[in-house]
């Protein structure tokens, strides 16, 4: 079975190993898909901009050919060289599976196949990938906080500019929920900085005021504290601003990580909340702080962590049924709050 970690993608998307035939790349999030795939298609040294040499497909519009992709993959090249397949927004059909069945137990010679996919179920296509030992999956899920702080640090490093770290904990707390879109955000902010030797919170607020306008604080202080009508409130702020449900459960989780932390040091210590919060390794982003002392104040340690479980049980159903993954934030959200107003 050939599937690589999460963690071990970006390393291997720059430096592929050429043993593979289709490289299945799939995932919750699109903008690391796309981002991956983009790396992979580089590192091949195919002319990417050759329309002889780089042949993308859309599977959803194959063209007059349905089996354009087996045809593709067998054409041999006028003039030889390797040659490269692209092809976007593949699924779990019936046709396109029997195809790529096809290809895994028959790989072509000197071609490269690159399949961008959303979300997968084991089984379908993803299971054809994974058992084939011409086959490679490679999963796109949201970005954790240390592969969140490699990406800002590599961005401003780049840029040669420092980072505050009030301005850090901004970022690490309002980005994450897409590859594709916290890059973005960290390209316009390094470019509004050029010129200074170290960005501030108030030049990350100038260029990601957009994020706070999205909800995300107000949703998580609200859940928190077990504020009902703030909740209700802010998840209308947070879907009305186009928010990603994968962002917001993503960094609701590192909130009660933290929170997991404080409680954690307060048990084992017996410090109050206030002078927990004031120690907490890293720091609580100021604007947070009086909210985090009461919630650590409502907040058991068993209850915070019964309350992490029923946040990754909410990622993977969103990541299964992609189509329910509002419902599945919003009944999670209400649980989670309807449990911190009882407590308090």
């Amino acid at each position: 079975m050939a599937q690589l970690k999460n963690h071990e993608a970006d390393r291997f998307t720059a430096r592929p190993d050429r043993d593979y035939v289709v490289y299945l790349i799939y995932g919750p999030d699109h903008g690391l898909v796309s981002e991956r795939a983009s790396a992979l298609a580089k590192a091949s040294n195919v002319p990417l901009d050759d329309p002889f040499s780089t042949i993308r497909i859309d599977a959803a519009n194959p063209g007059a050919d349905p089996d354009r992709l087996i045809n593709e993959a067998y054409t041999v090249g006028m003039f030889g060289g390797r040659r490269l397949i692209w092809l976007r927004g593949a699924g779990n059909d019936r046709a396109l599976l029997g195809q790529i069945d096809r290809l895994l137990g028959d790989p072509p010679t000197d071609t490269m196949i690159i399949v961008e996919a959303a979300d997968l179920k084991k089984g379908g296509l993803r299971g054809a990938v994974e058992k084939a030992p011409a086959g490679l999956a490679i999963p796109c899920y949201t970005d954790n906080d240390r592969v969140l702080q490699e990406l800002i640090d590599r961005t401003f490093s780049a840029a040669g500019l420092r980072l505050e770290l009030d301005a850090r904990r901004f970022l690490v707390d309002h980005l994450g929920g897409d590859r594709a879109a916290s890059r973005a955000e960290l390209d316009k902010i390094a470019l509004y900085a050029r010129g200074q030797p170290t960005v501030t919170l108030s030049d990350v607020r100038a260029i990601c005021g957009d994020a706070s306008a999205l909800g995300f604080d107000d949703v998580s202080m609200a859940v928190l504290t077990g504020d009902l009508k703030a909740l209700d409130r802010a998840v209308i702020k947070f879907e009305s601003g186009g928010g990603a449900p994968s962002a917001l459960l993503a960094m609701l989780t590192r909130q009660f990580q933290a929170l997991d932390r404080i409680r954690a040091d307060m048990d084992s210590q017996g410090k109050n909340p206030t002078a927990a919060v004031a120690q907490a390794k890293p720091p609580v982003f100021f604007a947070r702080r009086k909210a985090m002392e009461q919630a650590a104040g409502i907040w058991s340690g068993p209850a915070i962590r019964a309350g992490l479980g029923r946040l990754r049980d909410a990622v993977l159903q969103a990541r299964r049924a992609r189509h329910l993954e509002t419902d599945i934030l919003r009944m999670t959200l209400l649980a989670l709050t309807v449990q911190s107003a009882r407590r308090r």
